[in-house]
């Protein structure tokens, strides 16, 4: 299956379904208003007939050092907040299931924060897994848990550069 991935625009969002509610609910509604606010930037995995197959949203995101676990805190300033990027939302279409499509928005979320490094500091990309298979799910892409919040997840951008650049 080709898909393309592209910023959030006039597609139609109303067929989506990905099964959880809230990221139903949120896609159509609120993905637009997020956008044109300045909250997050959408973008949208389309098929060769420009239905939308997946999506996910990114903004800037901060954290206290005190989050990470020790062996990497102790290698970081003290600031107040380090940068981050956040995978807040990421879905895939019911109907896409087992397509590969939640990978390919994973990998592309990656790579446009990576392109961003180049100007702005971020040290992690986050996601706030929504259960403990998603979880499960970016674990599998080096993701690991902060220390008291096992479903929200962190990959130091220096780790998804090196992996990058060994593949």
């Amino acid at each position: 299956m080709e898909i393309a991935i592209e910023p959030l625009g006039g597609h139609d969002r109303a067929a989506f379904s990905c099964g959880v509610s809230e990221l139903d609910e949120w896609f159509p509604r609120r993905a637009g208003q997020d956008q044109k606010r300045h909250v997050s930037r959408v973008f949208v995995a389309v098929d060769p007939t420009q239905s939308v197959v997946g999506f996910y949203s990114l903004s800037s995101f901060a954290f206290s050092v005190h989050d990470l676990p020790e062996g990497i805190a102790r290698k970081l300033p003290r600031y107040d907040a380090i940068p981050g990027a956040l995978i807040g939302r990421l879905a895939r279409h019911v109907r896409v299931r087992g397509h590969g499509i939640g990978e390919l928005l994973v990998a592309d979320a990656i790579h446009r924060v990576l392109e961003v490094r180049r100007s702005l500091a971020v040290f992690a990309i986050v996601v706030d897994a929504k259960n403990d298979r998603a979880a499960a799910f970016y674990r599998g892409f080096g993701f690991r848990p902060f220390p008291l919040r096992q479903n929200r997840l962190f990959l130091p951008t220096s780790t998804a550069a090196a992996g990058l650049t060994s593949t």
